[in-house]
């Protein structure tokens, strides 16, 4: 392997180069923290409404068999 002599300009590129990785990774991290926040939201709406049909489902339920019982 042949060794390459590095100054402290190449040095400092690097150092840069890594700093806009980091960045970069930042925002994703944001932007999957975004995506991730709506899908919950979506998630507690959906729950929400299912509940709100199932209690008003067992309710028609209920008359329906307080008919029959008749």
């Amino acid at each position: 392997m042949v060794k390459k002599n590095i100054t402290i300009n190449d040095l400092a590129i690097m150092v840069q180069k890594g700093f806009e990785e980091t960045s970069k990774k930042d925002e994703v991290n944001k932007r999957f923290d975004m995506v991730e926040n709506r899908l919950y939201k979506i998630e507690k709406l959906i729950i929400t409404d299912h509940k709100k049909r199932i209690e008003k489902l067992e309710m028609e339920v209920k008359e329906l068999r307080e008919l029959f019982a008749m």
